[in-house]
């Protein structure tokens, strides 16, 4: 199981910087816009925006550490250049993926069940990469297909953790670098779990949910439970857990978290005690919050065994991934009420069908897949994006590039 997310170190040389601005494609969709790349341009680099093209784009321009005009806040609806002076490590300019947010949430969603080669490679996308340098993006397809379209490519800066949407294997074979934004979520996953954790304990959502249907519901399933003082058990302790135990701190909770790959210096850094075992977890946990990585390793490593070692005053809560998790066993304790209640924000099935078994479950607090999608998320990511192509534009390399020791960087 690999939770701790932690950056790659770099090694003691590194590569001559590559002494011309890198052509760097900004792909906006409609989770996180062109504009929110551009603005964390400015801030680092500074930029200011051409007209967008209706045809082929001029050559980009690059990014003057020096100019200040304010970044255009119009989302371009097709390749647009960048207009600055030519001192600047990077050249900017954008594309738009087609499609609505649902349209682009289902190609996400099969991406992250069967990765980038198992949906179509946008047009405008192919269109766009020749002669880019760097790639910055967040959910579009980064296929076999698009990198083989992209022959100058160097660097693909990801606006997220999870790479279900990158070929990394194809992009290591044509030596370029793939960075994910590690900690780019944080503080809104954590928020959203502790949020979940209230909803369900104090019956937030069912309340409302009657109040709004015309009734005063009183009885409510599960135990009447507070957070302060109980024992809030973490499956992993990666970014997403250090934040969640700092937000955690005034509950006066007891923190428990297994997770082989993190310290006990870090541990011991967050107030959280180590469990010697993933059964240790679902045996002590009055509020039980899965926030580990998805991988072939975790793949469904939560099943029927560790919910029947929860306290039936327990809760289970979930905003990380639904694959880590056997979900129908998880539908079968709700329903026979041998826990308390569960509060999820990831499905195996986006949106949910009409019929899923999770409609009919009263002791449940559901929520859209939306943990991480705050404006401060969107901010930040966009600036690790752009930190990192300006790290490989200056020196050649990026340190936590998940591909770094493939490429000869540490």
């Amino acid at each position: 199981m690999s939770t701790a997310d932690i950056p790659h170190q770099s090694g003691p040389a590194a590569p001559a910087p590559l002494g011309k601005p890198i052509d760097t494609l900004i792909i906006g969709d409609q989770f996180i816009a062109s504009t929110s790349y551009l603005d964390a341009f400015a801030e680092l680099a500074g930029v200011t925006t051409g007209e967008p093209a209706t045809a082929t784009a001029p050559a980009p321009a690059a990014v003057s550490a020096s100019a200040t005009a304010p970044v255009s806040t119009t989302e371009p609806p097709a390749t647009a250049p960048a207009s600055t002076t030519a001192s600047a490590p990077v050249r900017v300019r954008t594309v738009q993926w087609a499609g609505s947010y649902p349209e682009q949430h289902v190609i996400q969603y099969a991406m992250e069940r069967s990765g980038p080669n198992s949906v179509p490679v946008p047009a405008e996308l192919l269109d766009a990469v020749p002669g880019a340098e760097a790639l910055c993006m967040h959910f579009a397809p980064i296929s076999e297909k698009l990198l083989d379209a992209a022959e100058s490519l160097k660097v693909v800066a990801v606006a997220r953790a999870g790479l279900e949407n990158i070929d990394v294997a194809a992009a290591t074979k044509r030596k370029i670098a793939v960075v994910p934004a590690f900690g780019r979520n944080v503080t809104g996953v954590a928020e959203l779990q502790l949020a979940l954790m209230l909803a369900e304990a104090r019956n937030v959502a069912r309340a409302d949910a009657s109040i709004k249907a015309g009734g005063w519901r009183e009885d409510f399933p599960g135990a009447r439970i507070e957070v302060g003082g109980r024992t809030v058990a973490m499956v992993g302790f990666g970014h997403v857990g250090r934040a969640f135990s700092k937000r955690l701190a005034g509950f006066g909770c007891r923190l428990l978290a297994y997770d082989p790959y993190v310290s006990d210096d870090v541990l011991a850094a967050h107030g959280v005690t180590r469990a010697t075992s993933l059964d240790e977890i679902f045996v002590a946990g009055d509020f039980v919050v899965v926030q580990a990585r998805h991988s072939a390793e975790t793949d469904r490593m939560i099943g029927a065994h560790h919910f029947s070692l929860m306290q039936p005053h327990a809760y289970f809560i979930n905003v990380s991934r639904s694959r880590l998790v056997d979900t129908a066993a998880l539908v079968e304790v709700l329903r026979a009420g041998a826990i308390s209640g569960a509060g999820i924000d990831v499905h195996d099935d986006e949106p949910l069908p009409p019929d899923s078994p999770w409609r009919t479950l009263d002791n449940t607090t559901l929520t859209t897949h939306f943990g991480g999608d705050t404006e401060e998320t969107n901010r930040t990511s966009a600036r690790l994006v752009a930190q990192a192509v300006l790290e490989f534009a200056r020196t050649g390399r990026v340190a936590h590039a998940v591909n770094a020791a493939e490429l000869g960087w540490t």
